[in-house]
């Protein structure tokens, strides 16, 4: 992969390795996780520390996603995030995507393996790097640990289709999308969602 700005340390989470499909424990022997095309792609490790790269942490921490999602399951493997915060689960073999505003999930019909390929070929199609790429034509960057923020999120409508670009730590981008999630699945039938714009610092 392409414009790698972290790699993991080896693995120092033996536990959680020890339940990982084949296919991602070999792909974790060559590279404990990383966080590659500018920060568009983060493959999370088995590590106790950073927290934000942990898959345990993802998996079964305090934020758990199968905690904060209606659609995820305590068995869904969530390896992977894209530049955003949407989440790529392993469900089974087969990888699905989380659209983490809004909570549904889409099954990409393929398998670890092929995921990982499809992204080296075709990366710009395979995550959606439009919005990074725009971000940092215009002079932004991702450091280890962050996610961008989007507001308002990309769900809603935007005057203009304007929206705000900025770095954010990862543990609070997360929380963000699954409060604004919560917020959307209460909401009564034909009831406008207010957006702060500071909803997100």
């Amino acid at each position: 992969m392409k414009g790698v700005i972290y790699q993991g340390e080896p693995i120092s989470d033996a536990a959680t390795f020890a339940r990982l499909p084949l296919a991602l424990q070999n792909y974790l022997l060559q590279c404990n996780g990383l966080l590659a095309y500018q920060g568009g792609l983060h493959l999370r490790g088995c590590c106790l520390a950073p927290e934000w790269h942990s898959l345990r942490h993802a998996w079964e921490g305090e934020a758990a996603l199968a905690a904060r999602y209606q659609k995820v399951r305590p068995t869904d493997i969530p390896f992977a995030e894209d530049y955003a915060g949407n989440q790529f689960l392993l469900r089974g073999e087969e990888v699905i995507f989380l659209d983490a505003e809004t909570g549904e999930i889409a099954y990409l019909q393929v398998d670890f393996e092929k995921f990982i390929a499809g992204v080296e070929k075709f990366p710009q199609q395979a995550l959606g790097l439009e919005i990074l790429i725009s971000y940092l034509k215009g002079g932004g960057h991702l450091r280890p640990g962050e996610l961008l923020s989007i507001q308002p999120p990309q769900c809603v409508e935007a005057p203009n289709q304007q929206r705000t670009l900025r770095p954010q730590p990862t543990a609070e981008r997360l929380a963000f999308l699954a409060d604004f999630y919560r917020q959307i699945r209460n909401l009564p039938d034909g009831q406008a969602l207010r957006i702060s714009p500071s909803s997100d610092h």
